[in-house]
This record gives C-alpha cells, sequence and structure tokens, in this order.
C-alpha cells in the first residue's frame, strides 16, 4: 500500500511549552486517518505542521515519498494538503458557485475587457458536484442551505482545489445524526476517488462508521495507532488517557426536589415551539432531549429573552415575568450558556479576565468604571473551583483550548451567582476529559441548589447528567423519561418519533 505521509520525529516548541514530541508515523494513502486526543493533546499544532500554518522545531515531513517544508498554506495547497477547519469559511449571501470558485473564477476577453466566465464556471462547479455526488443548486447563497450541506459544499470547495490529502477538523460538530450520515457518504465518494484524509473528531463513536485507523496523541506524544476494524471504545479511551483516573459524574442529589424556581405555562412561539408546560426545581438537573430542529435552543432563548414569545408564561424564583430580555433574567439569577460560544459566549480577542466578568459588570463596576482589583477575585475563584488552565489571566481568551473556554462560559455566568443556569450544548468541540469535568461542574452546582436545564445532542450524556429528561420532538414536549431506567434506544426513540 502507498504511504501518503509519513512524518518522522515531529517535534514543536513555544517557549516552555512542548506541544508535540517527537512524533513519528506513516499515514497510508487513500485511507480514512482518524487523529484524536483530549485538548492540548498536539492534534492542531501537527494539522498546522502538515498544512503550513506552522513549521516544525525538529523532525520531517514526507508527502508520497518526497520530503516536503512547507513555510505557508499556500504552499501545502501547491502540493495538494487542504484544510477544512470547523468554522466555516464560506461568505453566506454568495451563492454555492461564487464560494467554490472564490478567489478562482475563470476569465476572458471581452473587447478587450478581462471579465468572469460564468459560462465556464457554471460548467467547472457543477461538473464537480455531479462528481462527489451532490445534488445543490449552485446559484442559490449558501446562507440558505443547512449548516450540513454548508459543511459539504466546503468540502466541495476543498475537492476543487485538487487535494491529495485533505485534513478535516471536526467535521460533525453542528450536525444532525442525517445530516452526519451525508457527510459520511461524502467522505467515502472522496476515498474511493484516491483522496487521503485525516480526520479529526471528539465524537469517539462515530469514528466506527467512517475512519479506517485511529492515531492517538497524548500530551504532546504519538502513542499508539489502532485499526478501526477490530478496535473498542475502551482501547480507544485506555490510549488517550493512559493511567488517568476516570471517575463516574456524581450524580447524587438533595434529598427529593427542591422547591420550583422555574416555571413555564402554556410557552409558544409561532414557528419554534409551542404549549410547553415544565416545573425546574431547586438543585435539579433537567435535561431536554431531542433532536436538531425539535426547538429546544428556541426554548431556552426565548426564556432568556434573547427572542419574543407569542403567548405563556414565566414564573422565576416566584416572580411574573410579563417581558423577559436577557438583562433583566441575568438580574433575576438566571445564567444562560449559549450553543456557539464562541461568537455568542466570548469575545474572542479579550483576555480571560474580561471574559470571565461579562455577566456580572454590574456587580464588580463601581458606577461605569471597570477596576481589575475588583474583578480579580471573581477571576480567581472561578480559575480555581472550575480548574480553567491558563497561563495568565490577560492573555486572550482565543488562547485556550476548547474545552478550558467552555470553563470560562460556564464562570462568566458563575459569577452572577445564578439561581438558575441554562446550559446548550455545554460539551461541543471539547475532548472526553473536559466533558467529564464540565458535568461534574454541573452536578457540584446543582448540589449547592443551582437549578440547571442541561440541551445536548449528544443524547447519551443527558442520562450520564440529568436528573429527569423533558422530550421535544416538532416543537412540542412529548413526554418524560427517568435517566436511571431509561436506555439511550428509548431516548433516541421518544425523540426520532420510532418509539
Amino acid at each position: 500500500m502507498t504511504t501518503a505521509i509519513t512524518i518522522d520525529g515531529l517535534r514543536k516548541v513555544y517557549g516552555p511549552t512542548v506541544a508535540l514530541d517527537g512524533a513519528s508515523h506513516r499515514f497510508e494513502a487513500g485511507q480514512v486517518h482518524a487523529l484524536v486526543g483530549k485538548n492540548g493533546s498536539g492534534k492542531s499544532t501537527m494539522v498546522k505542521i502538515l498544512n503550513g500554518a506552522v513549521q516544525p522545531t525538529n523532525g520531517s515531513v514526507d508527502l508520497f515519498g518526497e520530503p516536503v517544508s512547507f513555510t505557508s498554506p499556500a504552499d501545502a495547497m501547491a502540493a495538494g494538503v487542504v484544510t477544512v477547519y470547523q468554522e466555516l469559511s464560506l461568505v453566506p449571501y454568495m451563492s454555492v458557485l461564487e464560494n467554490v470558485l472564490l478567489g478562482r473564477m475563470p476569465s476572458r476577453k471581452m473587447l478587450g475587457i478581462e471579465r468572469i466566465d460564468w459560462a465556464e464556471a457554471r460548467r467547472r462547479v457543477e461538473a464537480l458536484l455531479d462528481e462527489i455526488g451532490l445534488d445543490l443548486n449552485i446559484d442559490r447563497p449558501v446562507s440558505r442551505y443547512s449548516v450540513g450541506q454548508q459543511q459539504m459544499i466546503e468540502i466541495a470547495k476543498a475537492y476543487s482545489l485538487h487535494p491529495r490529502l485533505l485534513l478535516l477538523d471536526e467535521p460533525t460538530s453542528a450536525l444532525a445524526a442525517k445530516e452526519v450520515e451525508m457527510l459520511f457518504a461524502l467522505i467515502r465518494r472522496l476515498k474511493e476517488r484516491g483522496v487521503t484524509i485525516i480526520y479529526i473528531s471528539h465524537r469517539l463513536a462515530e469514528l466506527f462508521e467512517i475512519a479506517d485507523t485511529a492515531v492517538v496523541l497524548r500530551d504532546g506524544e504519538l502513542v499508539g495507532s489502532l485499526d478501526m476494524k477490530t478496535a473498542t471504545n475502551q482501547a480507544l479511551i485506555d490510549l488517550m488517557f493512559g493511567d488517568e483516573a476516570h471517575a463516574a459524574i456524581d450524580r447524587e442529589t438533595t434529598n427529593g426536589l427542591g422547591a420550583p424556581v422555574l416555571e413555564v405555562r402554556g410557552l409558544t412561539r409561532e414557528g419554534a415551539f409551542e404549549d410547553i408546560d415544565f416545573t425546574l426545581h431547586s438543585g435539579e438537573v433537567l435535561g431536554i432531549a431531542g433532536m436538531l430542529g425539535a426547538g429546544r435552543t428556541e426554548l431556552m432563548r426565548a426564556i432568556f429573552g434573547a427572542d419574543p414569545l407569542d403567548r405563556g408564561e414565566i414564573i422565576l424564583d416566584g416572580q411574573p415575568i410579563d417581558r423577559p430580555n436577557p438583562h433583566l433574567m441575568t438580574k433575576l439569577g438566571l445564567g444562560y450558556t449559549p450553543e456557539n460560544r464562541k461568537e455568542e459566549g466570548l469575545i474572542q480577542f479579550h483576555p480571560i479576565r474580561a471574559n470571565l466578568c461579562m455577566a456580572a459588570l454590574d456587580r464588580i463596576a463601581r458606577g461605569h468604571w471597570i477596576h481589575r482589583r475588583r474583578e480579580a477575585p471573581h477571576v480567581d475563584r472561578q480559575v480555581d473551583d472550575l480548574s480553567i488552565k491558563i497561563g495568565h489571566a490577560e492573555h486572550a481568551v482565543s488562547s485556550l483550548s476548547g474545552g478550558n473556554q467552555q470553563k470560562v462560559v460556564i464562570g462568566n455566568w458563575l459569577n452572577i451567582e445564578p439561581k438558575v443556569m441554562f446550559y446548550d450544548e455545554p460539551s461541543r468541540g471539547v475532548d472526553v476529559n473536559a466533558k467529564r469535568q464540565i458535568f461534574q461542574i454541573i452536578r457540584n452546582k446543582a448540589q449547592h441548589g443551582v437549578a440547571a436545564l442541561f440541551v445536548s445532542t449528544e443524547l447519551e450524556e443527558l442520562l450520564d447528567v440529568c436528573d429527569r429528561i423533558l422530550v421535544m420532538r416538532d416543537g412540542r414536549l412529548i413526554g418524560e423519561l427517568d435517566p436511571l431506567t431509561a436506555t439511550i434506544q428509548d431516548l433516541y426513540g421518544a425523540s426520532m418519533g420510532t418509539a
């Protein structure tokens, strides 16, 4: 079998930090190679070396038998190495055609003037989509397609560059189950056409469906690889974490349910959800299960006041709320960690300190002045309590791993000393160990009386974390399950309407 990439002794050092420590491996051509490891294991560093974004401190890379030393992503792209990142690079209001050929539109001279050759552009994109089996209206703006379809447009754009090696970074993190199936079908077609794929994902279960091998990094070292035909989930976990303890989530709560802290009655927003009733109790973690599009996020946003309601009643800590808005709900003790932490939960270029204090500025600031001395205890408390790994509180929050960024989002809201916390996809894009830490934070806060509403696309997480699970489908609550007795089949069946 032909070797696509050989890495030998790859090492990358940033000051005192060793990000990658002597990694060596051969990636066979025409296969899907999963690259796995917890946050900080060295995955991103390896990918950045392979695509020319950074240069190794030591070591070498051979591409199809030829030594390469990329000084930029443009160099790597010219050699056939193309990367599709988790954050899509599409221009929302441009068409599929324009996005696929962005910066590379064919042209021809008319009356001595260089003009875009739209007929040739259409021919190229239609032929490309036909080759990889995508049926899309190429004149339609990409913003009108689902996230899953946009992900496939991004991959089609990458394929138009004729890659020999395609690097996919968390391609399914925001996709529904049906969209994942469509994406996997596309990946298989690319594989059949000889493209070698390195596939980064924190969703270990899906690797058994799409990957041929799994290459595992731990603390900057490449610790082994597995053939996915014979690998087990436990074998992957063992390689990723070695001898680290894997304590189970402590699900012990206070004796029985506490007093009602949040009640909603007949909550309706036309086109999103209808006639929602539930009660959340002090110290309870209440899950909402459902597929993407069920209305879970829309419901949480409306209760928080980020989106308008058509009718219904909200009672928070005994107080009826006529017109909820984020400022009022925050003042009343409701915190909300949003689904999209990078755009809605954090200001990426601001320091960790500022991001930990945003929600509680009314408490921390004196008048209109922000005092770092007054911020310091709030920052220190959350960094210590949540075990946030930082170099310095003045570093940009974008410098942190996904798991630590998510802890900053949570810590920001915990600084308001909330009575209720909304967690929308709190484990998205974080590794297995960080997930466990975040879930334990949620449970610990519940034991101290903080109620939580918890939404996750990974329905298995609801069974691990929640005291009760409500099931939402097509904008309606259709049932309730006990996580101590329900199975994952029960949960998926109820959510998908097959139970």
